[in-house]
């Protein structure tokens, strides 16, 4: 599959993502909560196989890229209605 078909689909699954995190992890620190949606997130795109096809040329700025996307996700969420679903 492409693998901007696949980062993209990757994206769209994050706001889910976090809250499976946030349920799964709560009483963990934001930090790991925050590496376990990236390496989650790493994952679902098959980023080990992008940096073997040449897809990705630099994977610790990429990995830092998904962490920055990661980091606004949970902004937003924090912003909105969602935090009061949790409670």
């Amino acid at each position: 599959m492409n693998f901007l078909t696949l980062f993209l689909r990757g994206l769209t699954q994050l706001p889910t993502l976090i809250q499976g995190i946030e349920t799964l992890y709560g009483s963990k620190s934001g930090a790991e909560k925050r590496a376990a949606a990236v390496k989650m997130v790493g994952a679902a795109i098959q980023v080990a196989d992008a940096v073997e096809a040449k897809q990705v040329i630099d994977a610790p700025a990429f990995t830092a890229g998904l962490g920055q996307i990661v980091d606004g996700v949970v902004a937003c969420l924090n912003a909105s209605i969602w935090t009061k679903s949790l409670v």
